[in-house]
C-alpha cells in the first residue's frame, strides 16, 4: 500500500541542516568512529598488559612456591639424616667413650629442635594463609624469653665459634603477647642471624624500652642485605638474589611470619643494613 495512503498528510523528506555541509558530517562520523575505536584499543592494549603482569606474577609465584617446597623438602630431610645416622651409630655401641656419646646425644637435641622450629614455621605459615592462626596474649617479662631463645641456640652458636653479646635493660615493663609466638619470631632471627653469618661471627642481642613499648634487636655483621631488597625480604618466598645467600638453603618464610607477628601484636620489624657489614633487625612491640 502506498504511503501516502496509509498515512494521509504525511511525507518523509531528507533534509542537511542549515550550516552544515555533508562533507563536514561525513568527517565528524568519521572522527566519533576513530576516537571509539582508538578507546577501544587503549582498553583492549591495557588489558592484554594487565593480564601480562597477571601471568609473570602468577608464573612468579608458582617459581617461588616450587623453591619453598625443594627447600622445606631439603631442610627436613638433612636434620632427620643426621638424627637416624648419630642414633643408628649409638644403638651400634660404636662411640667408644662418655665424652664422645654425650657430645652424639648433643648433636641430635640440637637437629631435633631445628626440625621443630622448621615444622612450626611451615605450620604457621600455613595457618596464616589459611586465617586460622590466633595468638593468646598474656603479660610476659621480655628478659626470660629472650635467654630462654638464644639458650636453645646455645650448641650451633658455639659450634661455629660466635662471639654472643646480650644485653638487656634492667626493669623492662612485661608485654601483652603471645609468648610463643614471639618467641619463634626471634628465634627466626637468630637462626637468620647464624645462616648468614658471614666469616665474621658475632651476634648482639639487645632489649630495651622504647616509643612507648620494647625494642628487641638482633644484629650481626653477616653478608648484609642491600637496599632496595630490605623490604622485601619480608615477603613470603622471598630470598635475596644473590650468589652467596642463594647457595644458603631457606623455607622462605621465616622473616615473612616474624613480620605477621610483629603486625599481629600491633607491632613492627624493620632492619636497617649494608652489604658486606651486618644487618640489624629490630622487633617492636607496644606494651
Amino acid at each position: 500500500m502506498p504511503f501516502r495512503n496509509g498515512f494521509p498528510g504525511w511525507r518523509i523528506a531528507i533534509y542537511q541542516p542549515r550550516g552544515t555541509s555533508p562533507v563536514a558530517s561525513v568527517r565528524r562520523q568519521v572522527s566519533i568512529g576513530m576516537g571509539a575505536l582508538a578507546v577501544l584499543i587503549v582498553v583492549i592494549a591495557a588489558g592484554v598488559v594487565a593480564v601480562g603482569r597477571l601471568v609473570r606474577r602468577e608464573t612468579e609465584m608458582a617459581r617461588l612456591k616450587a623453591d619453598f617446597v625443594a627447600n622445606v623438602s631439603h631442610d627436613l630431610k638433612t636434620p632427620l639424616s643426621v638424627i637416624r645416622m648419630y642414633g643408628e651409630t649409638l644403638e651400634m655401641g660404636r662411640v667408644p667413650d662418655d665424652a664422645s656419646r654425650q657430645e652424639y646425644y648433643r648433636v641430635i637435641t640440637r637437629e631435633s629442635e631445628r626440625l621443630t622450629r622448621l615444622i612450626d614455621n611451615v605450620l604457621d605459615f600455613s595457618r596464616i594463609e589459611g586465617g586460622r592462626r590466633r595468638y593468646d596474649m598474656a603479660p610476659t617479662a621480655v628478659e626470660p624469653l629472650v635467654r630462654e631463645t638464644l639458650d636453645a641456640f646455645a650448641y650451633p652458636l658455639g659450634q661455629h665459634g660466635f662471639k654472643v653479646e646480650v644485653e638487656i635493660a634492667p626493669d623492662l615493663p612485661e608485654v601483652a603477647m603471645d609468648a610463643d609466638a614471639v618467641g619463634q619470631a626471634l628465634a627466626n632471627l637468630v637462626d637468620n642471624a647464624i645462616k648468614y653469618s658471614g666469616d665474621t661471627k658475632w651476634l648482639r642481642v639487645e632489649a630495651q624500652a622504647a616509643d612507648g613499648g620494647v625494642a628487641i634487636a638482633v644484629s650481626d655483621r653477616g653478608i648484609g642485605v642491600p637496599r632496595e631488597e630490605a623490604q622485601k625480604i619480608f615477603e613470603k618466598f622471598y630470598r635475596v638474589g644473590r650468589s652467596d645467600t642463594q647457595a644458603r638453603r631457606g623455607s622462605g618464610v621465616g622473616l615473612a611470619l616474624v613480620k605477621h607477628v610483629a603486625e599481629a601484636h600491633g607491632g613492627r620489624i624493620n632492619v636497617e643494613s649494608r652489604p658486606g657489614e651486618g644487618s640489624r633487625f629490630t622487633l617492636w612491640l607496644p606494651r
